[in-house]
């Protein structure tokens, strides 16, 4: 019998859900909701709620029509479906989903996933009376003096999401706190529980998960005060580096023509030379012909340049490594998202606003290409067509109309140098010159 074309079989198959890969906070909750810790089932809730799921408007709508949403960790591995019970507006692009998720056999790929339990494994496996002390940071010898002091057996609950553990990393947490577990003899589960928008919703909803946790009603908040434990310590030396031993990313932004790159170039050559620690270029000409190999110059696709080179420079950093970026970055809000990704590995982050007039940089433009965008040749070219929003969060301004190359480079030398991300093999004093009080150079 003829199907119209399509091969037998196929005319029955349930059609395909949507894939979506929500943010870090997001997929923290999915966790929550899959090991049942706000409830059973997990919902993601209306704009009031402190669980809420944002989604592309074509993909809601192809939700809508396929049955729900299918939830992927950033390595595509489903992890729930959603059903779009109702929506609600977040912003130009977003849109908010109301609905319950189903777990799917798709296993998190955290570190330490062996700890990450559903609140059933501590109400079953534990005493009664067992206290429960949730964990943002490394206990200090005052904290385990106090728990010590209770006399009850424990449970250390280790709060790892996005934006929650204090200056550690989430596994740089788990293991800190299992370090402190071994001078208590306790139990230690780890909980994906991202912050909230503000101190008062954290806190509520905090309380709500160590609640789903605790066994009895005995909770011991740490109040962080003394110093550290040994044990715990040597895990947190290890975690945080210092110095020239701490991942960095330094993230030059400018007009075209500012000098930003010929500046990250010399900076590069001479920590080559001098072989102070290792060093990455990410140019933005370099990264468009490999990683961003494609993307045109419009807005939405320069805004993904930056989030790519962001992503590669906090990888980079994230392993102790030193990154030079010198891309346009003309958006405050890409510029944000670049020293949000490098602080979230542990690595320092540090934006350098290259201020040169753009006079100055039409002058210096071999390529011509400031002259075909003001004849109209080039569309949304920034500074002429499309916005160049000046950073007001720039740690070092540099104006290179007023400073040679040579006098640029000493200037931000003598800013790593004074900050720790470098360490000065020589005297100390510079061989250009440089005088720190020129107007040329702002530190914040």
């Amino acid at each position: 019998m003829d199907n119209g074309g399509v091969p037998r079989g196929e005319e029955t198959r349930e059609p395909t859900r949507p894939q979506f890969t929500p943010t870090a906070r997001e997929l923290d909750d999915v966790e929550l909701l899959r090991m049942s810790v706000l409830g059973s089932p997990g919902r993601f809730g209306g704009p009031e709620s402190d669980v809420r799921l944002a989604v592309p408007p074509d993909v809601v709508a192809a939700a809508q029509v396929r049955g729900g949403l299918e939830i992927t960790d950033a390595e595509r591995v489903p992890l729930a479906v959603v059903s779009v019970d109702r929506t609600y507006p977040v912003s130009e692009d977003r849109i908010g989903v109301e609905g319950t998720v189903r777990p799917l056999r798709g296993n998190s790929r955290r570190a330490f996933v062996d700890r990450y339990l559903p609140p059933s494994a501590s109400r079953a496996n534990l005493p009664p009376d067992t206290i429960t002390v949730p964990v943002d940071s490394p206990l200090t010898s005052d904290d385990l003096d106090k728990i010590r002091e209770a006399g009850m057996p424990v449970l250390l609950l280790a709060l790892t999401g996005a934006g929650t553990p204090h200056g550690l990393s989430a596994p740089g947490l788990v293991r800190a706190t299992l370090a402190a577990a071994q001078e208590l003899d306790a139990e230690v589960i780890a909980v994906p529980v991202a912050a909230r928008p503000t101190a008062a919703r954290d806190e509520a909803f905090r309380k709500q998960v160590v609640e789903a946790y605790a066994p009895s009603a005995a909770v011991i908040w740490p109040t962080g005060a003394g110093q550290l434990a040994p044990a715990v310590a040597a895990v947190v030396e290890r975690e945080r580096p210092s110095g020239a031993d701490r991942g960095a990313v330094l993230f030059l932004t400018g007009l075209s023509g500012s000098g930003k790159s010929t500046l990250a170039q010399a900076l590069c050559n001479d920590l080559l030379e001098s072989g102070g620690r290792t060093v990455t270029l990410l140019d933005g000409d370099r990264v468009r012909q490999n990683l961003s190999r494609g993307l045109t110059f419009s807005r939405k696709d320069r805004e993904t340049n930056i989030e790519r080179i962001a992503w590669v420079a906090a990888e980079v950093a994230r392993h102790g490594g030193m990154v030079v970026c010198c891309p346009i970055a003309p958006f405050d809000r890409t510029r944000k998202l670049a020293r949000s990704m490098a602080e979230a590995v542990g690595a320092d982050f540090v934006l350098v606003h290259v201020a040169t007039p753009i006079e100055t940089c039409e002058a210096r433009d071999r390529k011509g290409l400031y002259y075909k965008a003001r004849h109209g040749e080039i569309d949304e070219f920034t500074g002429i067509s499309s916005p160049y929003e000046e950073p007001d969060d720039a740690d070092l301004t540099i104006d290179t109309s007023e400073l040679s190359v040579g006098q640029a480079l000493a200037c931000l030398r003598t800013f790593l140098i004074d900050r720790g991300w470098l360490m000065d093999h020589g005297t100390g004093e510079s061989q250009f010159g440089l005088n720190t009080t020129d107007s040329a150079l702002r530190v914040p």
